[in-house]
């Protein structure tokens, strides 16, 4: 358990049942907030950039919210495959489709994950309590990686996950704690919490790590 948290206020910037599920976990006290943010990326950005630039860019959204004892988390996750990224299903058929690519393959799974407070320094020039560019603020990030292999799915197992679960809000398309995951996945290398989209023990830790700094 950490100490300590007092004044500290941390505040989880996610809609997420399941990040919000496994925050819940860690016996610390926080708050949730629901940030409205642009998940659009450069596209140059490959694998693990992407989910950190859109982690980024959450904290940026919200960055004039904070207070002086606020600590945002803020996260993002997509399944890579082939060079490709695969976000959140369109619909079912396009989570159907999604699912078939990545039927007897292995993919990657990389989050972000980015923690950001108030700079007790101002920037040169700005008036006191003034926080405009995530840069006058702090912030610490990282990003985690698993590697998922799926065995073969047939068509029926893909349309009765769909058609059941309706995985339109999961990267990928798939929520490795359901049915598909009991079925489908073969062989896992890295945190399963990533794979549902928050590896809590990296963020047990550097929590811990930032804490302690205070």
């Amino acid at each position: 358990m950490l100490n300590h948290t007092e004044p500290l206020h941390i505040i989880l910037g996610s809609q997420s049942p399941r990040r919000r599920e496994l925050m819940a976990g860690l016996d610390i006290p926080f708050s949730c907030v629901t940030i409205d943010a642009d998940e659009s990326y450069p596209a140059e950005l490959k694998a693990g950039d992407i989910p950190m630039y859109i982690s980024r860019a959450k904290a940026r959204a919200y960055v004039s919210e904070l207070q002086d004892n606020d600590l945002l988390i803020t996260s993002d996750t997509i399944v890579w495959l082939n060079g490709e990224m695969l976000g959140k299903p369109q619909d079912e058929a396009d989570a159907k489709a999604m699912l078939a690519r990545l039927s007897g393959q292995t993919h990657e799974v990389y989050t972000a994950v980015c923690f950001t407070w108030l700079d007790p320094t101002p920037a040169e020039g700005a008036q006191p309590h003034e926080v405009t560019q995530l840069a006058q603020s702090a912030h610490h990030s990282f990003v985690d990686c698993t590697k998922v292999t799926f065995k073969t799915l047939s068509e029926e197992e893909i349309d009765y996950y769909v058609n059941k679960y309706r995985p339109l809000d999961k990267a990928g398309a798939y929520g490795v704690q359901e049915w598909i995951g009991y079925v489908g996945v073969t062989k896992m290398d890295g945190s399963y919490f990533n794979v549902m989209g928050f590896p809590i023990c990296r963020v047990y830790e550097t929590l811990r790590k930032l804490i302690s700094k205070d």
